[in-house]
């Protein structure tokens, strides 16, 4: 009893080695040459699949994250669950999580509460966006977004907020497809005065329109590289090459995810039997692997001989 209790104290965060600190860490990647893909993560599972394939950071998207919980992308998502999933996947994986806010949880105090909350769970940064409640994906039609100055003041408010300097502050815009290119640009220029690490302009139309807006945003840029959306497929080599830091991809693995359970369930539904589809399945030494199982056992038998 005495093991189990105390192995369980110890967490999966105590079994593996920490590296440097995760808002440095990003921080880091923003300052070297060079672009980073960072696939969208909702639970601590895809998380550590990311780590193992070599990603540099991960992002907690609202879209995958509601998802996974059988919910609309609608803003429906509370701080308290948010927070809750960014401390489990920050103590499962040694790499900066990006998390995404939608438009923060409420106002000025609450932006303020939500980077204390999410900075305390291990987060390297927040995105948060200039909709209107209810939000909605980025990609589809029907959008509405605040005035520049209620956006303003939230990016203040996060920038005080933070106890961490190197804890960053992404501000995204949705104007490009409610008032066009040129307000999204200005919207931006007017972000970064007032405190954004990183401008993501959502939604863009063309690789053109990411060029010129790099261009006229001098500030380290994130794009969203979504599936069945406005924006066209561009490598992240070409986000590289324009100007961009970071190219997300966040329902990516969460697609992925569910097309594959599904298949599977109708092939056990029809067949009655996973033989004929093993190779499509982890296996229980690459899952235990994955999950550091054999950490587990290895630190059970060395508490067994301590007590």
């Amino acid at each position: 009893m005495i093991r189990s209790v105390t192995l369980h104290r110890l967490g999966m965060s105590m079994l593996r080695k920490r590296g440097v600190k995760h808002t440095a860490a990003l921080r880091k990647l923003l300052h070297e040459v060079g672009v980073q893909p960072v696939p969208g993560v909702f639970n601590p599972m895809t998380a550590l699949l990311a780590e193992r394939a070599g990603f540099k950071a991960v992002y907690l998207s609202g879209a995958a994250l509601s998802g996974s919980l059988a919910l609309p992308d609608l803003g429906l998502l509370t701080l308290s669950e948010v927070a809750y999933f960014t401390r489990l996947i920050t103590a499962a994986v040694d790499l900066p999580l990006i998390v995404d806010v939608d438009t923060g949880f409420g106002e000025v105090l609450n932006v303020m509460r939500t980077v204390r909350e999410l900075e305390a769970a291990g987060a390297a940064a927040i995105q948060i966006e200039d909709q209107e409640m209810p939000k909605k994906c980025g990609h589809i039609t029907g959008k509405r977004v605040v005035k520049p100055v209620e956006m303003v003041r939230k990016i203040r408010a996060a920038a005080e907020a933070r106890t961490d300097p190197n804890f960053t502050i992404i501000a995204r815009t949705d104007s490009r497809d409610v008032y066009g290119f040129d307000d999204a640009v200005h919207r931006a220029l007017e972000y970064v005065e007032a405190g954004a690490d990183v401008i993501f302009p959502e939604a863009l139309n063309s690789e053109e329109e990411f060029r010129e807006f790099a261009r006229q945003v001098k500030a380290p840029l994130m794009a969203n590289m979504t599936e069945f959306g406005k924006t066209p497929y561009i490598p992240v080599r070409r986000f590289g090459e324009i100007g961009y830091k970071l190219v997300i991809f966040p329902v990516t693995t969460f697609r992925a995810s569910c097309k594959a359970v599904e298949e599977v369930l109708n092939r056990l539904a029809v067949e009655g039997t996973q033989a004929g589809f093993l190779d499509r399945l982890q296996t229980r030494d690459e899952f235990y692997k994955l999950i550091g199982y054999y950490d587990y056992e290895r630190k059970d038998r060395e508490l067994a001989g301590i007590a």
